[in-house]
């Protein structure tokens, strides 16, 4: 689309009420016996429930119009057209752009004997990964292969709808300058995290929508020597947290962490049994300037925890640092929203948070309702 447009829906049944996910788009769909319309003023992506079923709601994504694809015959494109194809393990290099047109499934498979890899690896620098088709793990055996492995600089992924993968689905891993635009992901098993940036520096999601069955959108530091994670900004998503935690930096976090900004996020549903909002520290690195912002929540559990400890995940014998964590701007609602910071010890605890303007079920937070321990310093909560 690149002008309004008029959406209709039309049901098996009568629709007695609807309701428009994220609610922060404005839109107020109309419904007359079994249809339902309404209007898009301009790109996005929308959930549409229909007699408070959620489960089999209408997932719609309205993408920009594409005005520069590339053609088939550039010798420097890997091109996948309509229709049905099956990838093992491509490995892209530098200065290629895998284009998947709208009508093209992807299949990733694994051939006997084969069990690691990723169904496309970015390798390199100035790589491109783009179109409206979709890339499909479901013929790959749980825990084998991820859909996209960015090992670069300077790559894009853009618009692209990533289905099913058996691991994380895009790990980005020892990267800098990587951008991923307009990318939709599903993840129906465990451990299909959807983006987990690792060891990375200067990383920009935006305008996605994910729903997995683990981690949405995770910042780790994984590899001792593979490099910081810094300056790292995720913004203008749309989240459905199935299992997990939606916006998080954590588990394993083994080398420092900071400059990380989410802002500008719709969580439009909560299923999961983790924390939304998180920094899980089981390592030994600093973690500092973490900015949650203009965040808003249409159904929480576990709001917002920051914590110091040791757990399965844990790889370093000593225990890291939290420092200079705001939470600014943030809209919740839930049964019990819950708030709480804990420390491991004297020398390892976490210092100056800053909650400001956070209103939960329609009441602003107040500093008892921040639950923290005695390893937790410089609290301050602003209305």
């Amino acid at each position: 689309m690149q002008s309004n447009v008029a959406v209709t829906v039309t049901c098996p049944k009568s629709v007695n009420s609807v309701k428009l996910l994220p609610s922060s788009s404005g839109i107020t769909p109309v419904i007359s016996g079994n249809h339902i319309t309404f209007t898009i003023s301009k790109p996005q992506q929308l959930a549409l429930e229909v007699n408070n079923d959620w489960v089999h709601c209408l997932q719609l994504f309205a993408n920009p119009m594409e005005t520069d694809a590339p053609r088939p015959d550039d010798s420097n494109v890997i091109y996948f057209g309509p229709g049905i194809h099956k990838v093992e393990d491509l490995k892209v290099y530098s200065g290629k752009i895998v284009y998947i047109a709208g009508g093209a499934v992807v299949y990733g498979q694994i051939m006997p004997g084969n069990r690691g890899g990723s169904v496309f690896s970015l390798m390199g620098s100035n790589i491109v990964l783009r179109g409206r088709g979709i890339i499909d793990g479901s013929f790959c055996p749980s825990h084998t292969r991820s859909l996209i492995t960015v090992n670069g600089t300077n790559v894009l992924l853009e618009g692209v709808i990533l289905r099913d993968s058996s691991a994380w689905t895009v790990p980005i891993q020892s990267s800098e300058q990587v951008s991923v635009k307009n990318i939709k992901i599903f993840g129906v098993r465990a451990n299909s995290d959807g983006i987990d940036i690792c060891n990375s520096r200067k990383v920009d999601i935006s305008n996605c929508y994910l729903r997995t069955m683990d981690d949405l959108v995770v910042v780790k530091t994984i590899k001792k020597s593979g490099g910081e994670a810094r300056d790292i900004e995720v913004k203008k998503c749309v989240l459905w947290n199935e299992l997990a935690h939606a916006l998080s930096i954590g588990a394993e976090l083994r080398e420092n962490v900071a400059h990380v900004h989410f802002s500008d996020c719709d969580v439009i549903h909560d299923k999961g049994r983790e924390w939304l909002l998180r920094v899980y520290h089981c390592d030994a690195a600093d973690i500092s300037d973490v900015t949650f912002d203009h965040i808003r929540i249409e159904e929480s559990k576990w709001l917002i925890s920051l914590w110091i400890g040791k757990a399965i995940w844990s790889k370093d014998e000593e225990r890291g640092h939290i420092e200079d964590i705001t939470f600014r701007n943030i809209r919740a609602a839930g049964p019990d929203p819950r708030v709480e910071l804990k420390g491991f010890d004297s020398q390892h605890g976490i210092r100056g948070v800053s909650f400001e303007n956070i209103v939960i079920n329609g009441q602003p937070l107040k500093p008892d309702d921040v639950k923290q321990n005695e390893f937790v310093q410089d609290v301050g909560v602003k209305p």
